[in-house]
């Protein structure tokens, strides 16, 4: 049977942090936990449960991860983070494939269900959200624009899907949500412009709306009920605050508080 390694990164997840690796305990022969030092009681939490636990200062998303699977015992690994768990389909699907023959010649993409104040979302551009977690690490990294990132094989690799769910422990209210789309709008319009990338009035204008109607209409964000609409506003406020702050960082007008 193949081994396999859970990897997450953590801080100041204490809330979290327990759910995430009690739903893996059944498939993983070892739990790696890469924390940027943590003040509350994330790191013992992780210990209780038998985690191995390293600890750095935050360096990027995407460096934090690809840290994280450096520091992994076994080729094959799941990554989650912190606020995820695993459904126990998808749970039997990670078992069926490490007592399998040739567990590490694929890719595992798996769908993801975000739980937003306290429902799960079946609708608009959240669900499916499917995701590659499941890889051997010695062909693939992290890679993407910080926050947004994405796992990437060093050569064409193939990929499956797999059933059963990454359930995804979001927001517990608006104002965390809130607190989120500033944070990572920030984030995003910085690593943009490192990248070349350009905003406009028009941008600031059609891909928020364009976000709104895709999420809402086009993806029947309408059948998850009030909470489809407050998501599918905070997804076009997201948009909107990325290319304002791009923009501005384009005329040289600072987004962080000095």
């Amino acid at each position: 049977m193949e081994k396999l390694s859970v990897v997450i990164i953590t801080y100041n997840e204490q809330k979290k942090i327990g759910r995430c690796i009690d739903s893996v305990k059944s498939i993983a022969d070892e739990v790696v936990v890469l924390d940027s030092n943590s003040t509350d009681q994330t790191v013992a939490l992780a210990k209780e449960r038998g985690a191995l636990v390293y600890q750095q200062a935050f360096a990027g998303y995407i460096e934090q991860k690809n840290k994280a699977l450096a520091l992994a015992t076994h080729p094959l690994v799941l990554s989650l983070d912190a606020d995820e768990a695993i459904d126990d389909q998808l749970s039997a699907s990670i078992e069926a494939i490490k007592a399998g023959p040739g567990a590490r010649e694929k890719g595992y993409i798996m769908n993801r269900c975000t739980n937003y104040c306290g429902k799960f979302i079946r609708h608009g551009t959240w669900y499916p959200d499917a995701k590659l977690r499941l890889f051997d690490r010695t062909k693939a990294s992290w890679t993407g624009i910080n926050p947004h990132d994405q796992v990437v094989f060093s050569t064409p690799h193939p990929t499956t899907k797999i059933k059963g769910d990454i359930l995804h422990y979001s927001y517990d209210s608006l104002e965390e949500h809130i607190t989120q789309n500033n944070k990572f709008s920030t984030i995003s319009a910085e690593a943009y412009l490192i990248k070349g990338k350009k905003s406009s009035y028009w941008k600031m204008w059609l891909k928020p709306g364009w976000a709104f109607l895709n999420c809402y209409l086009f993806r029947g964000g309408f059948l998850d009920g009030f909470l489809g609409l407050v998501i599918a506003v905070n997804v076009a406020h997201l948009t909107f605050m990325k290319y304002y702050k791009l923009y501005a960082l384009q005329k040289g007008i600072a987004v962080r508080a000095a």
